[in-house]
């Protein structure tokens, strides 16, 4: 389904890689949740991996905060559908365990969002699954 849109280019961006990501990484979960929609579907689709609805989605993001001590995402690299409210990066995502075990990840998400919060992630990822 389309959505009108309700960002502009620098605001999807804006969303996707400095306020969804910056929580993501400060390991905020009010702040994580508060990016999606209550009936958004988050995917990994190298996975075959689908969590619908905001309390899977909790549940997905409790368990990933729980699995490392630092998570960091950089190097974006976005394309931007802003007459469509839609928005794709590809990016680096380095998680460090408690252990100091490093996992580096390079992945590519894709955004469809329904005023102003995600309705639809879609992610593929270089490796093994960590949102699961």
């Amino acid at each position: 389904m389309q959505y009108p849109p309700s960002l502009d280019r620098a605001g999807l961006i804006e969303f996707a890689c400095r306020r969804y990501f910056g929580a993501v990484d400060a390991k905020d979960l009010a702040a994580t949740l508060a990016c999606f929609h209550d009936e958004a579907i988050f995917t990994v689709q190298t996975s075959f991996t689908r969590h619908a609805g905001k309390a899977a989605i909790e549940r997905m993001f409790v368990d990933f905060f729980g699995a490392y001590t630092m998570i960091v995402h950089r190097d974006f690299v976005c394309t931007v559908d802003a007459a469509h409210g839609r928005i794709a990066a590809s990016f680096e995502a380095v998680l460090t365990a408690e252990d100091g075990a490093v996992t580096r990840l390079n992945n590519s998400n894709f955004w469809k969002l329904r005023d102003g919060r995600f309705q639809e992630v879609h992610v593929y990822m270089s490796g093994a699954n960590v949102l699961v």
